[in-house]
């Protein structure tokens, strides 16, 4: 078996029309008995003989391969799936080539091994009978003709590939400009036209062997001439060759030695303008008929980027003269100018050459070079410096990190690199700020801990916070609270206002993102009460961010943030921006709602202190529920505060009923929980005083004594509370005072006995329910009781898990002694 092994790249094409490098190792070609046939197979090169499988794609025999700029080979597997080895040398190309051509039984020497046909079964028909395309004379009066030509082949796969064999063994290329030249001379505008439409065809042949002439050193100026005189402008063609020439200037700010790197680059500027520049926007039809360009250019840049990369001495160089104080501003501009176009040639490189290019940058001092560059008074070289520097923070702002920690040890604050990045933010003359949004950026990313690593060793997210909190946080918001002196605003221009408004958009961040460190700032250095001075500014904006900043802390629900709010009375400029605002419906006027409904339902410490601090100012507010609800919740609030054994005993009672027994109420039980219940008069002990003797009762109905009667009032006291509690929420009126409490216990050690002459409609002579604690139970089943022990004190009612919000006062009676609830089947004695 053949092995020949050859270090290549693979790249496929992705939706994009974009190159994607899937690895890179060595290629040899051999026989797969699984594929049946001879096939390509590409080894990672890491992984050594027996490393794992890139590629293994057979050569398929009616596959066409095309051999593109002596290092490439490019072919389609499926009808969306294009593949490309990129060769290291040239050498193992050709040996692939043969390799292919020699399965395929073609010809070496040609460029591609099959004819692209797509076309239907007539055309291939018809076009079979002709070995090949016969190109007219290459002179003046057939321009009109060869221009009729090529649009009426376009369409054709087939056809199109005929006319490029032609052309390209022709050598019409060459004999089209050297017309040109003549018509120009002439000044021969119908010549000029025919030719710029005959150029913009082959363009569009899609051939990379045409490129390649048309884009040499000495043909690309005509080819670009040829693309000045479209028709369409008439007699007032475009000066893209002046451009080039004149305007257009190549600066090596550091000498290239290498010849075929300077002229390599050349061709890429070129070929570039002559897309973006010189050729028209291409159709839906046309756009697929420049992948080949697309792909010309791409695999450029990727030779560049690395030629330049190997070279230490031209890199180290670079930053040498970057960092010398003796540069002058006009050289060093040109510098980092030069390596931020470096840097963008680098985004074009797949994720793993990438990491490679700025580990390299890296190693040679670019963070280092930078930091110099920004502390210069130049704002376009800074400009510069700021574009690089963000190439480094998007592609591993880990790497930024881990510098800034380390140079903190050896340099003052004032000029580590992110104190830098802050202070061209803080101080950018540019009365959009745009490019303190752009450093905003950067910051946020550098102090999210979403991107931040955790080792077994290390936490980058806590070493970092700790250094940014200790060397940066003071610099970020010295703008802030100088501007916010003595609890007024110093100054409330745009342009400060929006400066204001990015600093608080990454306090809201570090808000949301970190944790004891931002909150420790705050508190101590009263970050919030500064913040608040700014829901004065006259800029709704500024306004609404300092609102946000107060919502972010509130939404923590932390007892911290909290207090702290509460001891410095940090609501009081809300409402007085509340008020201010007046009856406008705005977002300020929303957003300040919303926050004080958040914390009626969420916060009850913030609660009582609005209710308590600033109710009279806000009791008159009824187009909307909230003020209302607020004090309503802080009643609710007081009074469990003030009967803290209601409380207690609710939750007893809550327990007792969630342990009922599993079993079937009787008849007489389910009677009781049907039937109709009477009203409940004020002032009437829901539970009769009792003695501590047995109370006896006899058969007879008119003589049984009914203790179940207090329940079922009980019951409709209670519906008659939430009613009104709802009807109270829905009412438009100011809430004046404290709503009386619905029911009321009453506590006795009196000896008194309450008799009743006779049971109401709703009572039944076996009340006992095993749902109700604190209800006598019933003797045997269809006997009726006897007796009934009872002892004076407390008597638990049904308590449901959702009357959190029932109000309740405790009556005390003249016996100070509380007496457990009941158990669910009370003793019966006669």
């Amino acid at each position: 078996m053949t092995d020949t092994r050859r270090r290549v790249k693979v790249y496929t094409l992705n939706e994009d029309r974009q190159w994607d490098d899937r690895g890179t190792g060595h290629v040899s070609s051999g026989y797969v008995e699984r594929l049946k046939g001879m096939s390509l197979l590409v080894r990672a090169e890491s992984d050594g003989e027996s490393g794992s499988l890139l590629l293994e794609s057979k050569i398929n025999p009616n596959t066409a391969y095309q051999k593109q700029q002596d290092t490439l080979i490019v072919w389609s597997e499926a009808e969306n799936y294009d593949l490309a080895l990129s060769f290291q040398e040239k050498a193992g190309c050709d040996e692939i080539w043969e390799k292919i051509c020699q399965v395929q039984g073609k010809d070496p020497s040609v460029d591609i091994t099959q004819e692209l046909v797509d076309e239907s079964e007539e055309e291939r028909f018809d076009d079979m009978s002709s070995p090949g395309l016969e190109l007219p004379p290459c002179e003046l009066g057939r321009l009109e003709e060869l221009a009729e030509l090529v649009a009426s082949s376009l369409p054709s796969p087939l056809r199109r590939e005929k006319l490029a064999l032609a052309v390209e063994n022709e050598g019409y290329i060459r004999k089209l400009l050297e017309l040109f030249r003549q018509c120009e001379d002439l000044e021969n505008a119908d010549g000029l036209h025919h030719l710029y439409e005959i150029v913009k065809g082959i363009f569009l042949l899609n051939r990379t062997a045409l490129f390649e002439v048309m884009f040499s050193e000495e043909c690309i100026m005509d080819v670009i001439g040829c693309l000045e005189h479209d028709p369409v402008l008439g007699a007032a063609p475009r000066r893209h060759r002046d451009f080039l020439t004149k305007t257009a200037r190549f600066k090596e700010v550091i000498p290239i030695g290498d010849p075929e790197l300077r002229a390599k680059i050349h061709q890429t500027y070129r070929v570039q303008y002559i897309q973006d520049m010189v050729l028209p926007t291409p159709s839906v039809f046309e756009e697929n008929m420049l992948s080949t360009l697309h792909s010309f250019i791409f695999f450029n840049k990727v030779e560049i980027v690395g030629m330049l990369q190997d070279d230490e001495k031209f890199l180290t160089d670079l930053f040498a003269q970057l960092t010398d104080e003796a540069t002058d501003d006009d050289k060093r501009y040109e510098l980092v100018n030069f390596l931020k176009e470096f840097c963008a040639f680098s985004q074009t490189l797949q994720p793993q050459n990438r990491e490679a290019f700025f580990k390299t940058l890296s190693n040679m001092g670019i963070l280092p070079a930078l930091e110099v560059v920004l502390g210069m008074d130049d704002v376009q070289v800074r400009g510069a410096a700021t574009d690089i520097f963000s190439y480094l923070v998007e592609y591993n702002p880990s790497m930024v990190r881990e510098f800034v920690m380390q140079e903190s040890q050896q340099n003052d604050d004032d000029i580590l690199l992110i104190n830098l990045i802050i202070e061209h933010m803080i101080c950018d003359t540019d009365p959009e700020l745009g490019g303190a949004v752009q450093l905003m950026g950067l910051l946020r990313t550098l102090v999210d801990p979403e991107n931040m690593l955790a080792t077994a060793n290390k936490t980058e997210k806590t070493e970092f916070l700790s250094f940014f909190y200790k060397h940066c946080m003071h610099i970020l918001s010295a703008p802030l609270l100088a501007n916010t002196t003595d609890d007024k605003l110093s100054k409330d221009d745009f342009q400060t206002s929006q400066l204001l408004a990015l600093i608080l958009e990454l306090l809201t961040f570090c808000v949301e993102h970190h944790t004891y460190h931002i909150k420790n700032y705050i508190i101590n250095k009263d970050v919030l009460r500064r913040v608040l001075v700014l829901t004065a500014s006259q800029h709704a904006f500024l306004a609404l961010c300092a609102l946000r900043f107060m919502r972010r802390i509130i939404g923590l629900k932390d007892e911290f943030y909290n207090r702290y709010i509460i001891r410095n009375f940090l609501f009081e400029p809300v409402v007085k921006a509340f008020l201010n605002n007046g009856a406008r419906y705005n977002l300020m006027n929303s957003a300040i709602i919303e926050m004080f409904e958040y914390v009626r339902v969420d916060v009850k410490s913030l609660t009582a202190h609005i209710v308590e601090n600033y109710w009279k100012a806000l009791e008159d507010v009824n187009y909307v529920q909230t003020f209302k609800g607020l004090k309503l919740r802080y009643e609710q609030q007081r009074e469990r505060q003030d009967n803290p054994k209601l409380d207690s005993m609710r939750s007893i009672l809550r327990n007792h009923r969630f342990r009922r027994d599993a079993r079937t109420l009787d008849d007489d039980e389910e009677m009781w929980f049907n039937a109709d219940e009477d009203e409940l008069e004020d002032g009437e002990a829901v539970v009769p005083p009792s003695d501590n003797k047995t109370t006896k009762t006899s058969g007879g109905a008119g003589e049984n004594e009914d203790l179940m009667d207090p329940i079922s009032k009980f019951m409709e006291r209670k519906k008659l509370k939430d009613s009104d509690e709802k009807e109270v929420l829905g009412k438009s009126s100011s809430l004046s005072g404290r709503q009386s409490p619905s029911f009321k216990l009453s506590f006795s050690g009196s000896t008194t006995k309450t008799s009743l002459s006779s049971p109401p409609p709703s009572a039944s002579l076996h009340p006992g329910s095993p749902g109700s604690p604190g209800s006598p139970g019933s003797g045997a089943k269809g006997s009726p009781p006897t007796a009934v022990t009872t002892k004076g004190g407390l008597v638990g009612l049904v308590d449901y898990p959702d009357d959190d919000e029932e109000d309740e006062e405790d009556v005390s009676g003249e016996s100070k002694e509380e007496t457990p609830p009941l158990s669910k089947k009370s003793k019966l004695s006669s």
